[in-house]
């Protein structure tokens, strides 16, 4: 077992360390796990749990068992140490495992799916393997990640997830081809005045009538945080 250092990213309700794990906390998965219509849910899976941050956040907003899962050794070890600190330790397990291999032995039984996957599509790598797993989609490919995905969930469930804006387009055809259709849509602008560069998306099962699509801005042109980014993520940022 790993040694960890003191410090740890806190939050109103828990504390995640992640010193660690191949990827830090981050913005696009406090705002997925802020967004992610969780509510309800009694079974949630989280693929690529790294730290354990976006199972955390279902933790608490809903009273659902959670399930993360990730092919790093050391971010698995991370979570666990989280989970096992946090409020709802007894709902939330960590195993180290491919989507691949966790697919091939369970029955779709989620109500919900999470994940801040892997997006990088044959770009230039990092020395460090593991950050390269964690970052590029070699070992899980859009078309691997939906299928599972689809396997894994009930009928009505929901699979959230976050992306950069052309991967997002490139996954929204995947997901169509796999049987997984766009219900709820939120653009991402780093700035108010710049361009969409996430796209948070909920996909379900079945075809919606109509995808709900909003827009939020992080920070407006003074640097200030906007008040939807604090509205959204005031029940987990210490300072909102």
């Amino acid at each position: 077992m790993r040694i960890f250092a003191a410090m740890a990213f806190r939050f109103k309700q828990f504390s995640v360390e992640d010193t660690a794990c191949t990827m830090k906390v981050g913005t696009d998965s406090v705002l997925l796990g802020a967004w992610a219509a969780v509510n309800g849910s009694s079974k949630i899976l989280d693929i690529g749990t790294g730290c354990g941050i976006l199972a955390l956040m279902a933790a608490q907003r809903s009273g659902a068992g959670i399930i993360g899962i990730d092919i790093d050794t050391a971010s698995v070890e991370a979570a666990h140490i989280n989970f096992s600190r946090s409020p709802w330790s007894e709902r939330l397990t960590a195993f180290n495992l491919s989507l691949q291999d966790f697919c091939s032995k369970n029955p779709p039984q989620f109500d919900h799916i999470l994940t801040n996957p892997p997006f990088f599509i044959n770009s230039l790598k990092a020395p460090l393997p593991s950050r390269n797993r964690a970052r590029h989609n070699d070992e899980l490919p859009f078309p691997e990640l939906a299928k599972h995905c689809r396997q894994l969930l009930k009928p009505e469930a929901k699979l959230s997830l976050v992306l950069p804006v052309q991967e997002a387009a490139l996954f929204l055809n995947t997901a169509r081809e796999n049987g997984l259709y766009l219900s709820r849509t939120l653009e991402i602008r780093p700035y108010t005045h710049r361009p969409v560069n996430r796209m948070l998306m909920e996909f379900r099962r079945n075809p919606a009538n109509e995808t709900a699509t909003d827009r939020l801005g992080i920070r407006g042109e003074d640097n200030s945080y906007t008040p939807e980014y604090r509205n959204l993520t005031k029940n987990f940022y210490l300072n909102f």
